[in-house]
């Protein structure tokens, strides 16, 4: 009955998930381990009434010794009147140390699981096989006799590892283990590595197993590393494999516990806190008013002021992710050193302020924050020189766009990191000029664009404008529609005001991009003024101020859009999804795993501290407390998951045209693009990669059509993941093994090299608040405001003061300082851990290996290019080699390295 249900069970179902349960089978009660049948003992009783009883002991180290266990078994099955013959099968279970730093030791071991004996099975670790087979009658599963783990008895024992090994007892008739149950009698959970029964089947366990009274005496489930497609699944493992997605499911109601692993839907209603006062209070993301991804539900009770609000975790609580998400101990140790040595270089700058004035005095002040290898190097006396290095080692690094003698943006930097710097994902082509609103005037007015002939005509190099339109050299950085709406509420705070800006780009015949004219705009919409580049010291002071208003709208729709909505938010459904309906045996989910690795336990991370009421994004970007409403605006009015991959998006924006007579089948409108041309090469690794599983496993539509995980897997993602967009017209469709293999080339694109070309970068491109201010504090003087005299006298200290304070500058710097680093335990693009899935399908290993050697080609490749002088963008004296899409990278503060996943 409960295959059939599941069968029919349709995930977006009005129905109560609750009620469709409870027609199932318990997964406490599948395999009953309280009435254990002692085989052993009936396999002597029965000795003592036949003949002769053949043992067969299977030795687990020789491909000789499994062929003739095979012989023996196929024999014996052929033979009916023969009595079964019992098979010793000898695993190796290897157990995850989770004390590294303690000298493990037997000692250690029953200490850790509670000093309990096996033998009154009270306690202890059991374990039993399932084969791939039925009984004869085709219903009940073929079951080994349970085996008892004893970490007493011949651990290999290691650093990281312990190995302990298991005798499973199987008749002869057994036929190949499947899958394998794990049942923890002790009073602690424990990390299973893997389970070998050495050539002749591998569990790749990986995962933390409770014990029996945290999980309601639901015994685990692991399969082997065998992929099967639903239909293909063995008739022995079917419910298993059912079973397994329930359990994971849950029932959507409850608090979820640190030791669950449920994985279930939630609208992002926890980043307010109401309790705390008005202050605090914030939307629900997620709904008709501000429509957003949902996030992995964690049923903690309701805020005492607003029970639709979900209260927040204290300081020193975590926030729920099923308990395999959380950060492994490399990870978290790496996170907790940054987080300890932030936090010491924000408290040294901020009692440096208690006595002085907050603000910057000058740039000696923005300077002396960071490190100076000169001082350690003076002559002085042995004390002075402990107490230099204790100052230098709380200052920050010199990040890669600092210079000691530049203070401001140059315009050829400036031009460059729109296509070669931390956000080159904004850049557009100018389609028409001026260029023109879609805002709706009925709400905002006329916004007809500042902009006019004689701003840019004199920087064309002689063409005119529409000639320079027609010849794809005018581009530009568009926050004028994004920022507007919100421009009231955000210069009403304090210490906050912003423009909307548009900014003209030249293409030069260099190839480099030449800022021609800044338009700033506000509410009003006759309150505009157009920038051009300087002819004096006055107008050389206001082109710097309206660069750095320009750089503060990108900061925030970098860090809003692009890397927050873009790659984390819109990927937690696909995560959640991808658990909760594709088993661990499907081809599809093998795939992807690697690629889905911490990223839930970061966004619970954000919503706890970045992203909440009063957290680091709103203290720093532009839109403050209407941070994550900017957010949805953007995903309401322009996220689109078809336009989400590499081409589709240069395409979009006007970069790129489709050319098949391209290497990658379009045709770059600015060639020297080091994000567009290095993340081509990643792109198309990755989709030939794809292409090569995907008509491996689905050789034509029907097997795509017919897979009922992957429909209810994307039909879950869209649906319940993206709810509030469900019922837009451009999701694409899935029917063939081409609209599969361009959904999962899209994914793990956003997972891997899309992030990390968002990411990894934020402290060396924008550690110096100067050349990329996360916001501003004062707007651009005219001649008869108030502020201007100010201006004229000191345009210096006017620019300055305009910029974040000291304090709010040391810790954004302390943030993305943190977030910008790789752990030691970081997987990159082309590096897998679990090969051995595949070690039968040939086809599939050397598609990971050619995938392998195409990134280490990929990056020589990137090498070359940061070589070549002709490539104005990347090379040339005082230009930064791009190299953030490089794959490899060593740990910490790098600005290069694609990992797999979302790590970060």
């Amino acid at each position: 009955m409960g295959a059939t249900l599941l069968h029919d069970f349709n995930p977006l179902s009005s129905k109560p998930r609750a009620l469709i349960i409870q027609k199932l089978p318990s997964p406490a009660n599948l395999f009953s381990s309280t009435t254990k049948t002692r085989r052993v003992e009936l396999q002597r009783k029965k000795k003592k009434k036949m003949a002769t009883v053949a043992v067969v002991k299977l030795n687990t180290t020789t491909n000789g010794a499994l062929a003739h266990v095979d012989m023996v078994t196929s024999s014996l099955a052929l033979t009916a009147e023969k009595p079964a013959v019992t098979i010793e099968l000898i695993a190796l279970v290897t157990v995850k140390n989770i004390h590294q730093k303690v000298n493990i030791n037997v000692d250690t071991m029953l200490h850790w699981f509670g000093d309990r004996r096996h033998d009154d099975c009270k306690g202890g670790v059991l374990l039993q096989l399932v084969s791939t087979q039925t009984a004869p009658k085709g219903v009940k599963k073929k079951l080994s006799q349970e085996a008892v783990l004893d970490w007493t008895k011949n651990p290999k024992m290691g650093d990281e590892k312990n190995s302990y090994q298991v005798k499973f007892v199987v008749d002869s008739t057994f036929g190949m283990p499947g899958a394998i149950t794990v049942s923890n009698r002790y009073d602690e959970e424990f990390y299973l590595d893997s389970i070998n029964i050495e050539g002749l089947v591998h569990f790749a366990c990986n995962s933390w197993v409770q014990p029996d009274q945290k999980s309601n005496a639901a015994k685990r489930i692991f399969f082997s590393t065998k992929a099967y497609l639903p239909n293909e699944t063995p008739a022995g493992l079917k419910e298993l494999r059912e079973m397994e997605l329930i359990q994971l499911r849950g029932d959507g109601t409850g608090l979820r516990l640190q030791s669950d692993r449920i994985y279930d839907y939630d609208s992002y209603n926890d980043i307010g806190n109401p309790d705390k006062g008005i202050e605090y209070m914030r939307p629900t993301l997620g709904g008709n008013v501000h429509p957003h991804p949902r996030r992995c539900r964690t049923g903690r009770p309701p805020t005492k002021t607003d029970e639709n609000m979900e209260s927040p975790v204290s300081e020193f609580e975590t926030i729920y992710v099923p308990r395999d998400e959380e950060f492994e101990q490399p990870k978290q140790e790496a996170l907790d050193v940054g987080k300890l040595k932030g936090t010491v270089r924000n408290i040294t700058h901020a009692l440096s302020t208690i006595t002085e004035d907050r603000n910057v005095k000058g740039y000696s002040d923005i300077n002396g924050l960071y490190t100076d290898s000169s001082s350690l190097q003076s002559k002085t006396q042995p004390g002075t020189q402990i107490l230099n290095k204790v100052h230098e080692f709380l200052k920050f690094d010199p990040p890669k766009l600092n210079s000691r003698e530049i203070y401001c943006l140059p315009d050829d930097q400036f031009g460059r990191q729109t296509i070669a710097g931390i956000n080159p994902l904004s850049i557009e082509r100018l389609e028409v000029f001026p260029p023109v609103s879609k805002l709706d005037t009925s709400i905002h007015g006329p916004q007809e664009s500042a902009l006019k002939e004689e701003h840019i005509i004199g920087q064309l190099n002689g063409m005119s404008i529409q000639q320079a339109l027609e010849d794809n050299k005018l581009f530009i950085l568009d926050y004028h529609d994004i920022f507007l709406p919100f421009l009231n509420k955000i210069n009403a705070l304090d210490d906050r005001k912003a423009y909307a800006t548009r900014t003209i780009f030249f293409l030069t015949s260099l190839g480099t991009l030449k800022p021609i004219a800044i338009e700033l705009s506000l509410s009003d919409s006759a309150s505009k003024q157009v920038l051009t580049p300087p002819i004096d010291a006055t107008t050389s002071w206001l082109w710097q101020l309206g660069k750095a208003h320009v750089c503060s709208n990108d900061a925030g729709v970098h860090q809003l859009v692009h890397h927050w909505l873009r790659t984390h938010a819109c990927i937690e459904p696909i995560i959640i999804a991808t658990r909760r309906q594709l088993s661990v045996m499907h081809p599809i989910y093998k795939l992807l795993k690697p690629h889905l690795r911490y990223t839930l336990k970061v966004n619970a991370m954000a919503r706890k501290d970045l992203i909440n009421a009063g957290g680091t994004i709103e203290s720093n970007f532009t839109p403050a407390r209407y941070c994550m409403e900017f957010s949805c605006a953007a995903y309401r009015d322009w996220w689109r998951f078809d336009l989400e991959g590499l081409p589709a998006d240069l395409i979009r924006r006007g970069i790129a045209v489709p050319d098949t007579s391209q290497v990658h089948g379009l045709k770059l409108l600015i060639q020297d693009y080091p994000y567009a041309t290095d993340g081509l090469l990643i792109w198309s690794a990755i989709e030939t990669l794809v292409q090569t599983y995907v008509n491996y496993y689905y050789p034509n539509a029907s097997l795509v059509t017919s897979d009922t995980e992957l429909q209810s897997w994307y039909n879950e993602f869209i649906n319940l993941g993206h709810a509030d967009l469900r019922d837009a017209s451009w999701w694409p469709k899935l029917s063939t093994p081409e609209d599969l293999i361009s959904i999962l080339t899209t994914i793990i694109w956003l997972t891997s090299a899309q992030h990390a070309a968002l990411n990894f970068g934020q402290y060396p491109y924008g550690g110096y608040v100067p050349t990329r201010p996360p916001h501003m504090r004062r707007l651009i003087p005219k001649n008869d405001d108030p502020e201007y005299a100010s201006f004229i006298r000191d345009p210096q200290q006017y620019f300055i003061s305009s910029l974040p304070s000291l304090f709010e500058a040391t810790k954004y710097m302390a943030v993305i300082d943190i977030i910008s680093a790789h752990s030691p335990d970081e997987e990159y693009i082309g590096e897998r851990k679990d090969l051995s899935n595949w070690s039968a399908d040939t086809e599939i290993s050397e598609a990971f290996y050619r995938f392998s050697v195409e990134m280490r080609r990929i990056e020589k490749e990137i090498e070359r290019r940061n070589g070549d002088l002709s490539l104005r963008n990347r090379s040339g004296a005082g230009v930064s080699p791009y190299e953030l899409l490089m794959p490899s990278s060593e740990p910490g503060v790098t600005c290069r390295g694609v990992p797999n996943s979302i790590t970060v």
